[in-house]
């Protein structure tokens, strides 16, 4: 009874359920809307990547994309948010922007640099052959790349896709630093309310809990559907 009557103060009587669907809410669309452009901008920089082009403009991208795929993932979130919203967006003029896209815009360029990776090697585990196919019918390098190869490597990465949106999910937790009422830092003014924070944060845990849980069994349907697809 003393659980529920703490849970009943902190969630209804002080209307703690409306900051926590406030901050379920920012969580969603930070990690929705970062997935999307790693997807974009990850696809691109493996494309990149791979080329065997030696087109000078070409060749610069790829020095400055394995700087950039270097940077994001061999530093942690919480100090790329950091810097990039107090050190790096202020000095090209944007320390104006909304925290909100801020940190949409830096885990996006975080998932980026991680798609990349993982679209290489999907691209990398596509047989050979089906390059040579696609070239023998009189495709272009590049439309051999957009019609045969890529959605080939999609089906082999939707897996690992998956987890990277499990892992936008749980990472933005960090983004109370720079302000933003996410999910995480909601329960935490729920339980500042009175403070108790056992309640708050034992519903927060089984909130990403049941997120992560969700997600999985989303990916593991497309992964079936897939499957069966290609039987057929």
């Amino acid at each position: 009874m003393v659980i529920w009557q703490m849970f009943v103060d902190s969630f209804i009587t002080q209307g703690g359920y409306k900051e926590a669907l406030k901050g379920l809410a920012v969580t969603l669309v930070t990690a929705i809307s970062a997935l999307i452009i790693g997807i974009i901008l990850g696809t691109t920089i493996a494309f990149i990547l791979l080329s065997k082009s030696n087109n000078p403009l070409v060749k610069t991208l790829k020095i400055f994309f394995k700087g950039y795929v270097a940077f994001f993932r061999g530093t942690p979130i919480a100090v790329q948010l950091l810097f990039i919203y107090f050190v790096i967006f202020p000095a090209i003029g944007l320390g104006l922007l909304k925290a909100e896209i801020v940190g949409i815009i830096i885990f996006g360029l975080n998932s980026g640099a991680y798609v990349s990776e993982i679209m290489r090697g999907g691209i990398l585990s596509v047989d050979k052959g089906q390059t040579e196919a696609g070239r023998a019918l009189g495709l272009s390098s590049v439309q051999t790349m957009l019609k045969i190869i890529i959605p080939q490597a999609v089906k082999n990465v939707i897996p690992t896709i998956g987890n990277e949106f499990v892992s936008l999910l749980k990472e933005t937790s960090v983004l109370s630093f720079i302000g933003v009422m996410d999910l995480t830092k909601a329960f935490r003014e729920i339980g500042g309310g009175n403070y108790e924070y056992t309640i708050p944060y034992l519903i927060l845990a089984l909130a990403y809990l049941i997120l992560v849980y969700i997600v999985t069994n989303i990916v593991k349907n497309i992964e079936r559907r897939m499957r069966a697809s290609d039987r057929q």
